[in-house]
This record gives C-alpha cells, sequence and structure tokens, in this order.
C-alpha cells in the first residue's frame, strides 16, 4: 500500500512539472523571476532569430549565424541581455548586425539593427 502511494504522488508530481514550469502566457509577461545565464540567454536570442526568420520578418541569412557577443547592459534603468549577431551575406552594411534583447530571466523583447 505504502508503494502505490508513493507511486502515486511521484506520477501525480511528473505530469505537474510542466504546468509548474510555464513561465510566459499569452497576456504578455512572465511570472519567473529567475535570471538565465549567458548561455541560456545566447540559444534564446538564437531561437528569437529563427523565429523571426520563420515570420519573414528578417532575412532566412540570419538563420546561420552566431551570436558574436551577449552581455548584459542598462537600458532605462534596468538590465538586459543583448545579443548581437554578424551577417555578411546581408549587402546593406548598415543591417549586417543585428541585436537581439532579452530579459534577464531570457524572454524576447526585441531585435533591431542600431542596438538602442
Amino acid at each position: 500500500m505504502k508503494i502505490l502511494a508513493t507511486t502515486l504522488l511521484f506520477t501525480s508530481l511528473l505530469f505537474s512539472l510542466p504546468v509548474l514550469a510555464e513561465t510566459d502566457h499569452d497576456h504578455g509577461h512572465s511570472h519567473s523571476q529567475i535570471p538565465v545565464d549567458k548561455a541560456t540567454a545566447e540559444i534564446n536570442a538564437k531561437a528569437a532569430i529563427i523565429a523571426l526568420v520563420t515570420e519573414n520578418t528578417i532575412d532566412k541569412s540570419w538563420a546561420s549565424a552566431s551570436a558574436t557577443s551577449v552581455e548584459k547592459k542598462k537600458f532605462a534603468g534596468a538590465f538586459e541581455w543583448v545579443a548581437v549577431f554578424i551577417n555578411d551575406k546581408i549587402t546593406d552594411t548598415k543591417k549586417q548586425k543585428l541585436y537581439v534583447f532579452l530579459t534577464l530571466e531570457g524572454h524576447y523583447i526585441a531585435a533591431n539593427y542600431t542596438g538602442n
């Protein structure tokens, strides 16, 4: 009986973990307050680029670009992750460098070619 109760408890916890781990909802903000490390920020920035390519927001050649830097920077009093990607396949030199901005928790904010 004790083994059955333990198994049921473990199973119920196992199936509830994905629900408990969900941090991003449709209402536009995260409940997660745990900052990610630099490596995770880089992975999330790359995922944002892939999403932008998929949405045809940026050229598909960005899909093969790698981050040249990932740093925490302060904007308007708050810190964010900024990942910089360079793509020499872009002919417009003003658009060869793409900045991807993430919250410290690793959620995509925006991307642009100016870094501001």
